[in-house]
């Protein structure tokens, strides 16, 4: 059954990605330990995958909490900071898509989002392969028993398998573009499809080699490589930059999706580029009918020319400045015998939230 959102009188088939998160709202309260798959808010082809792979629920989850907390990390001074849904008196977390209007508007943010959750879920569950966590995927088999021997290595180790986590996260976030009605959701599905696979080709691009020597008093005779993945905030780093690249797409498809502007249509689409179809909304000022906060009274560094400055920060609006009194224990030493003796001092520091 499709999922429909409606957002400014416009509805929109709801994606795989809603439910994923719907049913991490609801896991934060701990419930999902206690029910069975059928029980989770997940759509039919998710509750299928998770009765053949409950074992997976782990991952599915550690995967969501890597997406978020990345996407946190790395919009942390932004004017959007990535928000997402808590509790309210108007409804539990857990009770809708935990990012709100950004999740299915087709923005910057949107795109960013998509990817991240992706590559979150790839990241997840091919670390617990490599952990030996699961029955059915373990190392990257395929690297056994290779390397050069002129060159003095060889491939060993448990390199981790990547395309197992790429695989699974296609087959939990992706769905079929033939499922859907109406040009624009098509539009939006393809986007958000393409968005998946460049946060999972984020995973796999930089995948490293680490090597171990082996030799008589310590030499490096021989090495034993394998091959891993970067750590998740690597991998964050490079989506943000795809972000703040990002290419906008014609709001009509043909035969694939291409670029708005007409006088760049013979400019390729790569597969690791972020797709958008909207402008952003101004994250300036606050809009409840989008659930936007806005940043008055979000804290703001006075000396940076970068995002996180107060002048670009507060969008021009200006800033105030209160001092905070910090008092910590300082100066600590050891009396024999036996305690610490420390002194109390204070310190005063200028705070400055926008206006």
């Amino acid at each position: 059954m499709q999922m429909v959102t409606c957002l400014k009188q416009s509805c929109f088939v709801g994606t795989v990605l809603e439910t994923y998160l719907l049913w991490l709202g609801i896991a934060s309260f701990g419930v999902p330990e206690k029910l069975g798959c059928a029980n989770l808010p997940l759509n039919s082809r998710q509750k299928e995958l998770c009765k053949r792979k409950p074992y997976l629920l782990p991952s599915i989850r550690e995967g969501a909490r890597l997406g978020i907390q990345e996407c946190r990390n790395q919009f942390r001074h932004e004017r959007w900071n990535c928000m997402v849904a808590t509790a309210t008196a108007a409804g539990p977390l857990g009770a809708g898509p935990l990012f709100g209007y950004e999740l299915s508007s087709g923005t910057k943010e949107t795109a960013f989002i998509y990817a991240v959750m992706a590559a979150g879920l790839v990241h997840s569950v091919t670390r617990s392969c490599s952990a030996g966590n699961m029955t059915e995927c373990s190392c990257d088999t395929t690297l056994q028993n290779g390397g050069s021997a002129s060159g003095g290595w060889h491939w060993g180790g448990c390199s981790d398998d990547v395309q197992y986590g790429m695989w699974f996260s296609r087959k939990f976030l992706d769905f079929p573009i033939r499922n859907t009605t109406g040009k624009e959701s098509q539009v939006l599905l393809a986007m958000n499809l393409h968005n998946n696979e460049a946060g999972r080709q984020a995973v796999a691009k930089l995948m490293s080699v680490d090597c171990r020597c082996h030799g008589v008093s310590g030499s490096c005779a021989v090495k034993t490589c394998w091959k891993t993945m970067s750590s998740f905030e690597k991998i964050g780093h490079l989506l943000k930059d795809k972000y703040e690249n990002s290419v906008q797409i014609s709001d009509k498809i043909k035969r694939k999706m291409r670029r708005r502007e007409k006088d760049q249509r013979k400019i390729p689409i790569h597969k690791d580029d972020l797709l958008y179809v909207n402008k952003s909304p101004n994250y300036c000022v606050e809009d409840k009918k989008l659930g936007i906060p806005g940043t008055q009274g979000r804290e703001c560094n006075r000396t940076s020319e970068g995002a996180d400055g107060c002048n670009l920060l507060c969008c021009g609006r200006g800033y105030n400045t209160h001092v905070v009194r910090h008092v910590e224990r300082c100066e600590c030493k050891f009396i024999w015998c036996c305690y610490v003796r420390c002194r109390r001092c204070e310190s005063m520091t200028d705070v400055h939230t926008c206006k």
